[in-house]
């Protein structure tokens, strides 16, 4: 059996088991932002990083309304995310260098969102071979790169 560590990600993992009502609307009603690494607040959306990211970069739009559904947003409001979402994908591709960008949105349980109650786009940067046996076969993910590394990297942008 392979063992890799990562205590710095502990608190994380355990005060996401702690929650009660939604992380995002938590986060979008504290004044916190470098805590919550929210990377920018806009009217109706707001940016974070993800804390348990596929890759270094690794966004997230979160729209301030509280709804599962995409198609529950007014138009205003996912205007406003397309719009964001340009911005990052300029930014990353600035800021990391890398060979492409995975946008997505995973709506309901079935699909694999992780929270489910609150619609969100991620926005990843993906490199040419950077999904190797480790993640495929090991379902493990190596970051070379720390939280607060990646928000100081991209805060200047926003």
């Amino acid at each position: 059996m392979d063992y890799v560590w990562s205590p710095w990600r502990y608190k994380y993992i355990s005060a996401a088991a702690k929650q009660d009502g939604c992380v995002f609307c938590k986060i979008a009603g504290e004044n916190i932002d470098e805590q919550n690494y929210v990377l920018n607040r806009s009217k109706h959306n707001f940016i974070i990083l993800n804390i348990f990211p596929y890759t270094c970069g690794h966004l997230m739009i979160v729209p301030y309304k509280h709804t599962s559904e995409l198609c529950l947003l007014e138009k205003e409001i996912s205007d406003e995310m397309m719009d964001l979402l340009k911005h990052c994908q300029k930014v990353i591709f600035q800021e990391y260098r890398c060979n492409g960008i995975n946008l997505g949105m995973n709506i309901g349980k079935a699909a694999g969102a992780g929270i489910v109650e609150h619609v969100h786009m991620h926005i990843l940067p993906r490199w040419i071979g950077d999904a190797n046996f480790t993640t495929t076969i090991a379902e493990t993910r190596i970051l070379p790169e720390e939280l607060t590394t990646t928000y100081a990297r991209l805060k200047k942008y926003f």
